[in-house]
């Protein structure tokens, strides 16, 4: 029942991804890619280049063009440095693992140091008793120190 349900979530969320390939919006592409000269978003972006890149983004929507084309020929342009956020794919991987096992890794330490010292803190414990007597001079002093607290 469960694999219908998700099944059936990934089939109603496949159309509008589908679609916005095949049909990608002018605010969508420029949201994704970035500025050569200033390194913003397009959409953000107000310099001389990124103004020319969205009017080319609007020309090759016209034309019929869909997302993963538009963005290759501005790759091929200037560069995968254009992307917002990179492939997913060789070394550019590195971008999306790294972060992630970062993460990881310091939650795994975090917990371990969190269970070592929890479990390194014993029960208030009895000062050792080794049964040797107290030396008498020091015994009557410590008799006449806490008598003076009693009442």
């Amino acid at each position: 029942m469960r694999a219908a349900a998700v099944a059936l979530i990934a089939l109603l969320l496949a159309g509008p991804a589908g679609a916005s390939e095949e049909r990608p919006t002018a605010a969508e592409l420029e949201s994704e890619l970035v500025c050569p000269v200033c390194d913003t978003t397009l959409d953000t972006s107000n310099a001389p280049v990124a103004l020319r890149m969205k009017a080319f983004i609007r020309a090759r929507i016209a034309a019929g063009d869909t997302k993963s084309e538009i963005k290759a020929a501005l790759v091929d342009q200037f560069g995968p440095a254009v992307l917002a956020e990179p492939p997913k794919k060789g070394f550019e991987l590195l971008a999306w693992v790294l972060p992630l096992a970062g993460l990881v890794l310091g939650a795994a330490a975090v917990g371990a140091l969190a269970w070592r010292w929890s479990r390194g803190r014993g029960e208030d414990e009895p000062p050792d008793d080794s049964g040797e007597p107290l030396d008498p001079v020091l015994e009557r002093r410590l008799d006449d120190e806490l008598a003076r607290f009693d009442p």
